[in-house]
């Protein structure tokens, strides 16, 4: 369904593009970020049999990476190409999905990725480009309080259900009627809570 989703999203964006064009760029942009280093090249060997002869444009990126760019300057940070790309894919996902992981090893720049990419977004909004929104970003460390505080529970003594942490933030941010874009974030450890 993602791929069919980003599909519908660039041939809305490219009307006079190729079609198996636009699906060449759907299914790289749904499933290269999932990859790892080594099996990409194998992703690329299986499309180029799939899509014999067909050529990718690069994507205009212009906006976004000056943009990123500044944003890298602000939070002085730099803006080497493996980490520009890694937020090009992020963006990408978020345009297709509801929910992600960024998964990667402790100091791999995950949470610099991602709040990067809410600055850049702000950036572009306030200059009106991309029609992109604003980022709201909600921070929840799923390690600092029980599994009942974060999701909520079911009082025995009194018969009566508690909403954790999260469940607040996700009614907060749906009453929310601004366009700007709501981010949930679980910045901590991923294993067992």
């Amino acid at each position: 369904i993602s791929v069919l989703r980003a599909a519908g999203a660039v041939k809305l964006k490219y009307p006079e593009r190729d079609e198996s064009v636009l699906m060449l760029i759907s299914l790289k942009d749904v499933n290269l970020p999932k990859f790892l280093a080594p099996d990409v090249p194998l992703f690329n060997n299986i499309l180029s049999d799939l899509f014999p002869g067909v050529e990718l444009p690069e994507p205009d990126y212009d906006h976004m990476r000056a943009s990123l760019e500044l944003e890298c300057a602000r939070r002085n940070l730099q803006p080497t190409p493996v980490f520009l790309e890694k937020i090009f894919q992020l963006y990408e996902m978020i345009l297709v999905r509801h929910g992600l992981m960024i998964v990667g090893y402790s100091y791999g720049a995950k949470t610099c990725m991602y709040r990067t990419l809410a600055g850049a977004l702000g950036d572009l909004n306030s200059k009106g480009l991309l029609e992109e929104n604003k980022v709201k970003v909600v921070v929840i460390n799923p390690k600092s309080i029980y599994m009942g505080q974060l999701y909520g529970q079911f009082d025995p003594v009194s018969h009566e259900w508690q909403d954790g942490v999260l469940a607040k933030k996700y009614r907060e941010l749906a009453v929310d009627t601004s366009p700007d874009r709501k981010w949930v974030m679980f910045d901590g450890p991923v294993d067992a809570i």
